[in-house]
């Protein structure tokens, strides 16, 4: 932290009026906490965090971790111990309780008045960033319900495919070439798992019952129907019988190809079953990162994908520690992450940062479920580092910026030092188109998403000409 160069002259005299109303107009609520730990005093500055505390009243005289939920008691012992030892603490988040029993989020600093004197705590109230990240979270949720349902009509298809005992080939329309093969089709065809894969008529069925597979497809794509044809095998030369149906995904048509051993029943591969042995092992050895908390937070285990993302040494450094040290901008996201654990039971797509032990910072996704566990649920979390996959995504009737659509066709007539900047350019202008839009275009809270002071933030709404900009928003 850095003071003020020249306070006494700068600041003048204050009296202990002036200095209490500078302390309160500071921040939120501002709290005077003496050696011990007790209030002595309190101001507000946010008349709706004051209603909502409405016992706030009575807290002079009472010690501060009576006014906070169990969880963040030993928070608050830190806090003191920590500005006791460096007359400064580090920001920490804590949940009081309101009038109705829900929990107030409370960001607090503490900071020693003078040698030996009380400690002042300056408190920023987290509920419109926990409201905008619930809210960011419910449409998460709702498009992942929509996922959900195409996702489930997808296994039940791949299920299907995989555990028939018929053979079944899948072909393009443009090429008539393999793109899937299930197993049954592998073991008639005598092939690998991959080699299938782009393999024509021709590689497929002898020679002269290539013409009759055509017909048949030519037949199917016109009328949507064909009659079954009798053809040998290329490879092994055994009599089959073909049938074919017409299906489109994405844009694009596919055949459907059945194929029967003429008087022989087809077999069916049955897949492996793995054991649970082998499921843990293949988590232990996963790239992404997977941790599994208490109810709480705190860390029972985790593998050793996170452990390298949170630079830590051992599998001990972690366990006992509480998960929002390392994930999370703020505790703000891991209990946005477990309130919705316990409502809703899964959360997926959940995107924020991992912070490791010695700084390094990574944009990760997690993906989380509850498990019964007696009287309290176990959580997993699966982490997943984002930081190197680039993607550009648009939204539904919207088109990407120009600079974006050219960035390859600049490769080669501009330096790399160039391309790397419009590249910046770009994403900086979609990350406040984002902003303002989750926001409501609310620009104090899309500055405070983003990291940035609101004088930066409005520097940059100019620069890429984005909103309605008054006079005094220009000055």
């Amino acid at each position: 932290m850095k003071a003020f160069r020249f306070p006494h002259t700068s600041l003048g005299a204050l009296d202990t009026g002036s200095a209490a109303t500078l302390v309160a107009a500071a921040a939120d609520v501002s709290l005077v906490v003496n050696d011990a730990g007790v209030i002595l005093d309190i101001a507000f500055n946010n008349d709706e965090l004051a209603s909502e505390l409405e016992d706030s009243a009575n807290w002079p005289g009472r010690p501060l971790a009576a006014t906070v939920v169990e969880d963040s008691r030993s928070k608050v012992l830190g806090l003191l111990d920590e500005v006791r030892s460096e007359a400064r603490s580090k920001w920490r988040h804590l949940n009081h309780m309101s009038a109705n029993g829900d929990s107030v989020p409370v960001l607090y600093c503490a900071v020693q008045s003078r040698a030996g004197g009380p400690f002042v705590l300056f408190g920023r109230d987290l509920r419109p960033m926990s409201a905008l990240q619930q809210r960011l979270m419910n449409a998460q949720q709702s498009m992942e319900r929509d996922y959900s349902r195409l996702r489930d009509v997808e296994m039940r298809y791949r299920l299907l495919f995989q555990m028939s005992s018929e053979a079944v080939l899948v072909l393009d329309t443009a090429r008539q070439r393999v793109v899937e093969a299930n197993p049954a089709a592998r073991t008639l065809l005598n092939a690998k798992d991959d080699s299938v894969q782009g393999l024509g008529l021709a590689d497929v069925f002898q020679a002269d019952g290539i013409n009759s597979v055509q017909l048949l497809l030519t037949s199917v794509r016109a009328s949507g129907r064909g009659e079954d044809v009798l053809v040998r095998l290329a490879e092994t030369g055994v009599e089959v019988i073909v049938s074919a149906s017409l299906f489109r995904q994405e844009n694009a048509g596919y055949f459907l190809v059945r194929i029967m051993p003429s008087g022989q029943p087809g077999q069916a591969v049955a897949p492996l079953a793995e054991t649970k042995t082998k499921l843990l092992r293949a988590v232990e050895h996963a790239p992404d990162g997977f941790v599994v908390t208490d109810h709480d937070g705190a860390i029972i285990t985790a593998n050793g994908s996170f452990l390298e993302m949170a630079q830590l040494g051992s599998e001990e450094q972690a366990v006992g520690e509480p998960l929002d040290r390392w994930l999370g901008q703020s505790s703000v996201d891991l209990n946005v992450l477990i309130a919705n654990l316990r409502q809703r039971g899964t959360v997926r797509f959940f995107a924020t940062s991992l912070r490791g032990e010695f700084g390094v910072s990574a944009d990760v996704e997690v993906s989380a479920v509850s498990v019964a566990n007696g009287g309290h649920p176990n959580f997993g979390f699966a982490i997943r580092n984002i930081g190197p996959r680039l993607r550009v995504e648009t939204r539904a009737g919207r088109e990407l910026p120009r600079s974006v659509e050219q960035l390859s066709e600049l490769i080669g007539r501009v330096s790399m030092k160039d391309l790397v900047r419009e590249a910046t350019d770009v994403i900086e202008k979609l990350c406040i188109e984002a902003a303002l839009e989750l926001t409501e275009d609310n620009r104090a809270s899309a500055a405070e998403m983003l990291g940035l002071s609101r004088q930066s933030f409005y520097v940059k709404l100019r620069r890429y000409g984005l909103g309605d900009l008054t006079a005094d928003d220009k000055n």
